[in-house]
């Protein structure tokens, strides 16, 4: 039991921690833009590399380059937003959900070319784990990581339930003409959205390489997971895609070990359960845990 803690329950949690981070941006986006943007896992990759620039120029840790990540991302969502997706909004959605495409292999290039291809690190070294109850062992990494998604997650909530802003970005999600007629500013509420999402991409693309390596394919590879949380959780359901990230991370880390004496699944399959997952529930549940909206 304590190495299934140790070695797969925790870093289920952390993994699921890095998916509900952009997952949130995934349900957000479709939820007030009404398309699947194919390009969120490149912002992430947009916000790791801005931290590595930190790192790299000014010799500070990853955690204080966060701001830089965040700056980086959000600045090219806004921009993106504002030269391929505004200019089709009115236009049928399969068209955004094109440009999207494009959108991802235009970031994804720009990175190669600014950063190169080789895979980094934000630091070099052993780290001493945690010991508590001097059997559970916990890489520090992932206390912070863990912790840090859940202060999010907190701040999330509060900023939907009580703030002004949040309030209009739930009433867009639930009805963006009635939104419009009753005065809201939906140009206003579609900038929150991409400053919103763009910022837990940045955030959740930090965590990756704090984990393990920051690289050009990061944010791609995570894509998949991304949107079966989203879905698992209900698509426009910030919170419902935190639940649906967590629970794909730790799924896809517990379907390798030995239960039985045998791995229910090999560890190089594993992420062939986030796939497995998303095609269950469109077929049995579409709406999500949390009866989110129907694509």
């Amino acid at each position: 039991m304590i190495e299934f803690i140790n070695f797969y329950l925790i870093p289920g949690i952390t993994l699921g921690s890095i998916y509900a981070l952009g997952a949130v941006g995934v349900s957000m986006i479709f939820g007030i833009l009404r398309f699947a943007h194919f390009a969120h896992g490149d912002l992430m990759t947009v916000g790791a590399y801005g931290a590595l620039s930190a790192v790299w120029v000014l010799g500070v840790s990853p955690w204080l380059a966060m701001p830089f990540a965040i700056g980086f991302a959000v600045i090219a969502a806004l921009c993106c937003d504002r030269m391929f997706y505004k200019p089709l909004r009115d236009l049928p959605t399969i068209y955004t959900v094109i440009a999207s495409f494009g959108v991802a292999l235009i970031l994804r290039s720009l990175i190669q070319v600014l950063w190169g291809t080789e895979s980094q690190v934000y630091s070099s070294g052993f780290q001493k784990p945690l010991v508590y109850f001097d059997t559970i062992r916990i890489a520090s990494r992932h206390v912070q990581i863990i912790s840090a998604t859940i202060v999010i997650t907190v701040a999330l909530h509060l900023f939907l339930t009580y703030s002004r802003a949040g309030r209009c970005m739930r009433a867009v999600a639930d009805d963006a003409s009635l939104a419009r007629v009753a005065g809201i500013d939906t140009d206003n509420i579609i900038r929150w959205t991409w400053v919103i999402g763009a910022a837990l991409a940045a955030v959740a693309g930090v965590f990756v390489g704090l984990d393990t390596d920051v690289h050009t394919n990061l944010g791609w590879n995570m894509l998949l997971p991304m949107f079966a949380a989203a879905l698992l959780g209900g698509i426009g359901k910030p919170l419902g895609a935190i639940t649906g990230g967590l629970i794909i991370g730790v799924v896809e880390e517990c379907v390798s070990y030995p239960f039985f004496g045998e791995s229910l699944l090999s560890p190089s399959y594993k992420s062939a359960v986030a796939f497995v997952i998303m095609i269950a529930l469109l077929l049995f549940r579409p709406q999500g845990l949390f009866r989110g909206r129907l694509l």
